[in-house]
């Protein structure tokens, strides 16, 4: 339980921004099971729990952020539940794991359409999401996608998706900008062939050469090897400017690390798939130093009283700090059990496809979601962080 002063602020946050849903009392916490419901006593038409799926990967390599994911999501169950819940229900988290594979990712979103899950909060690799979207889309699911932003998920055109991360051109779109500000002209770009990073990696690349710069180097990596010197010793002999990893950081760290070693020239960048602790932890403390990352609005750079006893209680809770979506999956839970309350039946798939189109600066961490027609976010943004002597801090 929420106890104190955290309790009361995280309570006001949820006042402010209308989420102490009106409906029956509740026993408290965020259930987490599959269990089909019965006939309800609540509002709504659907059975006795209100259910939301939550897609991620609690395990393979990025598995660090998907735990990071589910935990937010708990958390805003919880508070909800306490709070009174939703229509006079709990929330009912329905959770599977994508492992980041596309193919899991299928069977994992079969799964959440088979247990009639009323509406899908998730998905961190847009990999993964981009075959799951097609069933949810089949079965007409409305359906929140914290992280994954490759451009090819809006451009499918299905009205069920909204993106509360930035999109992979804002990303690109401040990197570029970035070094061009900078005066970096010449660019290496490595990506590890996933979707995302290679969405990622050509947008910079057409932004750059756009902003006069030049791409020395463009190279695809693969994610499991664990030896980069031989791209080190290539990437030293171009004396680049500066180099932007948009993978993973279970590359990304080893890549730094012995991109140090070998003395390659330039800052090393990488992108929002590295999230701060774990890319510190694989490249170790001296070689991550002088990293810059450009991440969506992050928990630790949202100075209010809501987000600091947010990142108390889930470090009280699960014993180590938020990572990059965490915060963010709570505020999609949040922004789904919103949409329910306003349209007042879960079941009702297309009315809560237009409550989520038609919402306007809902209240979250540090930002305000209000959707354009294809699903994407107004006024996105990306930050870039610096590692300076061991603290990260926000690059102008």
């Amino acid at each position: 339980m929420f106890k104190g002063k955290r309790f009361s602020l995280i309570m006001a946050a949820l006042l402010m921004v209308g989420l102490i849903l009106s409906g029956c009392g509740s026993d408290g916490g965020g259930k987490s099971t599959s269990s089909d419901g019965g006939d309800s006593s609540g509002g709504g038409k659907g059975g006795d729990t209100i259910k939301i799926g939550v897609s991620v990967p609690t395990t393979g390599p990025s598995a660090a952020e998907g735990k990071d994911m589910a935990n937010g999501a708990e958390l805003a169950a919880k508070h909800i539940n306490e709070a009174g819940g939703v229509l006079g229900k709990d929330i009912e988290l329905v959770m599977v794991d994508d492992a980041c594979d596309p193919q899991q990712a299928v069977t994992g979103a079969n799964k959440l359409v088979q247990d009639e899950v009323h509406i899908v909060v998730g998905h961190y690799c847009s990999a993964a999401a981009l075959p799951a979207s097609g069933v949810l889309h089949k079965a007409g699911v409305p359906t929140i996608m914290v992280a994954a932003n490759s451009p090819q998920l809006p451009e499918q055109g299905y009205d069920n998706l909204f993106f509360i991360n930035s999109m992979v051109f804002d990303q690109g779109k401040r990197v570029a900008d970035y070094v061009n500000e900078h005066d970096m002209k010449n660019l290496v770009l490595i990506h590890d062939n996933s979707d995302y990073a290679r969405d990622l990696a050509d947008i910079t690349k057409e932004l750059h050469e756009k902003n006069g710069g030049k791409v020395v180097a463009f190279e695809a990596i693969n994610p499991e090897e664990k030896d980069f010197g031989a791209i080190a010793t290539k990437i030293k002999s171009l004396n680049p400017d500066a180099t932007y990893f948009t993978g993973f950081y279970n590359a990304g760290g080893l890549i730094m690390k012995q991109f140090k070693q070998k003395g390659v020239t330039g800052p090393f960048i990488a992108g929002d798939g590295n999230p701060t602790e774990p890319f510190v932890e694989v490249a170790g403390e001296k070689d991550a130093e002088g990293v810059i990352l450009s991440q969506a609005v992050t928990i630790n750079y949202v100075d209010t009283p809501e987000a600091k006893a947010f990142v108390e209680e889930y470090k009280e809770t699960y014993g180590n700090n938020p990572l990059t979506f965490g915060h963010r999956h709570y505020d999609g839970i949040r922004l789904a059990a919103d949409a329910i309350e306003r349209v007042g039946d879960e079941t009702d798939k297309e009315a809560l496809i237009k409550a989520l189109s038609e919402t306007k600066d809902f209240p979250a961490f540090g930002e305000t979601y209000t959707f354009k027609e294809d699903g994407t976010r107004e006024n996105a943004d990306f930050l870039l962080i610096q590692l300076n002597n061991g603290v990260f801090e926000i690059v102008e």
